[in-house]
């Protein structure tokens, strides 16, 4: 019988496939770190572009580590997180500078990683609408809202279990923060009128 050279051939591929993954684990790390670091840096109006560059430089070599030798890593949770994430960086970016937002094939990512990104930039919209506010822009902030709806009305389109999308969560968290920004934004104008008035 042949089984030990079968069981040795796939402890090979199996170490290997071990090894490859703790590297994969750090890489969607370190593409986690840079995202939000990214986003935190939007939100300052600081300059991005080195650390977009390396967030993009993470993600292309993540993706050549697994596509050459185990392909079926890409879907594992801990990548797709790091995809939603990386998602979420470059459509926010895209938005704050009036560009067209980036398709899942322009990111190079599987539509479920982009969806769920899509789903977490409303948040990051929720909080510049509530900084318009604060500046007294309510022009900004009702052009935060309004993206904020067309996400929401995008993520409506897609009734899928969830085994397929886990997207239920997402879409009712969006539903949520855009029906408190919606009444912030109301009371703040109903307030402004008021003041004029006075």
């Amino acid at each position: 019988m042949n089984l030990r050279e079968i069981g040795d051939a796939i402890e090979e591929v199996l170490d290997e496939k071990d090894s490859i993954r703790e590297i994969a684990i750090k890489s969607s790390r370190s593409i986690i770190r840079k995202a939000s670091q990214a986003i935190v840096m939007m939100h300052r109006n600081e300059n991005t572009t080195d650390i977009l560059r390396a967030l993009k430089e993470e993600v292309w070599h993540l993706k050549s580590l697994l596509l050459k030798d185990f392909p079926d890593l890409i879907f594992a949770g801990f990548v797709q997180n790091a995809f939603q994430e990386y998602c979420e960086a470059l459509i926010f970016y895209a938005i704050l500078h009036g560009e067209n937002i980036p398709s899942p094939s322009n990111l190079g990512v599987n539509p479920e990683a982009y969806l769920m990104g899509l789903a977490d930039v409303a948040g990051e919209l929720r909080r510049e609408s509530l900084e318009s506010l604060r500046n007294g822009n309510i022009e900004d902030a009702e052009k935060y809202m309004h993206i904020m709806e067309e996400i929401y009305e995008t993520l409506l389109r897609f009734n899928y279990p969830s085994g397929l999308v886990p997207l239920r969560p997402k879409q009712d968290f969006v539903r949520g923060i855009l029906e408190k920004t919606r009444s912030e934004i109301t009371l703040a104008i109903i307030t402004g009128g008021r003041e004029r008035n006075e």
